[in-house]
């Protein structure tokens, strides 16, 4: 904070800390500063592991030891919790990050003077980060970028620059690829051997928003979710690890009761490609809606596959713009919801006039949490469980599974 109250933010500074700063760029009504030297550290200040560290946009926290950085992000999730007027909230433990683990990676990529850059982007720049090392990333995507640059440099539908998402199943890697031409021949043999050589399940094209097409599949691109074998679309969505993804679920399974009735059902609202859907068939009967159309299709897949068809109905839905009405939701012991990062103002809304018995709302922002939860808060419902998942290591980022009670 400034002399005249104008906010500062800085970056990689600590808590308790005397630091010198230079102010570099407007944010809102205050400063965004960079840090010019450290005068008196934190005790919790640490080397950070990556040479990237301070320039690639990726991790923010890696200056900071464990416990305080733990620390720290649950007690963003308790200040958020309470700004909704839950003052009394206190977290469960939190499931810690263990770094090499994110099991997707959406990297950019450009041709520059001599060879071509790919990584993620610079803080506050367009500039890409060549990534060399990435404390983070499971060590099986990473094993692939030397390759990806020997690749992308020769596809000719690569003109300027581009992207590839890579998602790690089960059955392998699964690879989407985002560039400004369509694969020329030439360009489809060089993807086809790359999958060969690295032993990819699937590679996939696509350009703007067209829906990707595949270029080769070497065997399904499969992986199980709660002990079901379904297949993602080319760069669907998954969480960011395996082990936040199994916690994530356990959270939520927790927050139901122990015993339920025959005819049970649970609405299960954004449900991507079933990483909820199939933990909660496994106890009653759900109702899942979700928007987007290739997921709605690979949860669909799984669940043919899986016999479950009496056990899980699937809708396809817009919530943002169509949500879920109060009459719909009658019948129903909970609801359970894992909006985007934007939150689920519209949806929630809605929820609050219904008053399910029980709403667990699945999070990865804090800030939107706290502004969906102030309905709930106002509508009467009681906060009695928060666990905290912390999957986007040494990021800002919060994963979190909140469970309200009527």
């Amino acid at each position: 904070m400034l002399p005249d109250g104008v906010p500062v933010y800085i970056p990689e500074a600590l808590p308790d800390e005397l630091i010198a700063v230079r102010p570099v760029a407007r944010r809102g009504e205050g400063w965004v500063a960079t840090v010019e030297s450290v005068i008196e550290p934190s005790p919790d200040r640490v080397v950070p592991g990556c040479a990237h560290f301070g320039v690639c946009g990726g991790c923010t926290l890696q200056h900071w030891n464990q416990s305080g950085y733990l620390a720290w992000k649950t007690a963003l999730l308790e200040a958020a919790l309470r700004r909704a007027g839950y003052g009394d909230v206190v977290c469960g433990a939190i499931e810690a990050g263990i770094g090499y683990d994110r099991r997707r990676m959406d990297l950019a990529a450009r041709r520059v003077q001599g060879g071509l850059r790919l990584g993620l982007h610079q803080t506050r720049s367009g500039e890409i980060v060549d990534l060399t090392e990435c404390r983070v990333l499971h060590p099986d995507l990473f094993a692939l970028l030397p390759g990806l640059r020997a690749l992308l440099v020769r596809l000719k539908a690569l003109r300027r620059e581009g992207s590839v998402v890579a998602n790690l199943l089960d059955s392998g890697v699964d690879l989407l690829l985002r560039t400004e031409l369509e694969p020329s021949f030439e360009d489809r043999a060089l993807l086809i051997a790359f999958a060969r050589t690295h032993d990819l399940a699937r590679i996939s094209w696509t350009r703007d928003n067209n829906e990707p097409e595949p270029i080769c599949v070497m065997r399904p691109p499969t992986t199980m979710m709660s002990g079901v074998s379904m297949t993602p679309p080319p760069g669907g969505f998954l969480q960011a690890t395996a082990a936040g993804e199994q916690a994530i679920v356990a959270a939520v399974l927790a927050g139901l009761p122990a015993k339920l009735p025959a005819k049970a059902r649970v609405a299960d609202l954004y449900a991507g490609c079933g990483t909820i859907t199939f933990g909660l068939a496994q106890r009653v009967r759900v109702a899942a809606w979700e928007g987007d159309r290739a997921s709605v299709l690979g949860l669909r897949g799984g669940i043919n596959a899986a016999g479950l068809m009496g056990k899980i109905e699937v809708t396809q839905r817009d919530l943002a713009r169509q949500p879920i009405t109060t009459k719909e939701f009658a019948g129903f012991t909970a609801v359970v919801l894992d909006p985007p990062h934007a939150g689920a103002l519209a949806q929630i809304a809605q929820i609050a006039i219904a008053k399910p018995p029980i709403v667990i709302y699945v999070s990865c922002n804090p800030g939107a949490l706290a502004r969906d939860a102030k309905l709930l808060h106002d509508a009467g419902y009681r906060l009695t469980r928060v666990t905290p998942i912390d999957q986007f290591t040494w990021s800002s980022r919060l994963e979190s599974v909140s469970v309200f009670v009527v």
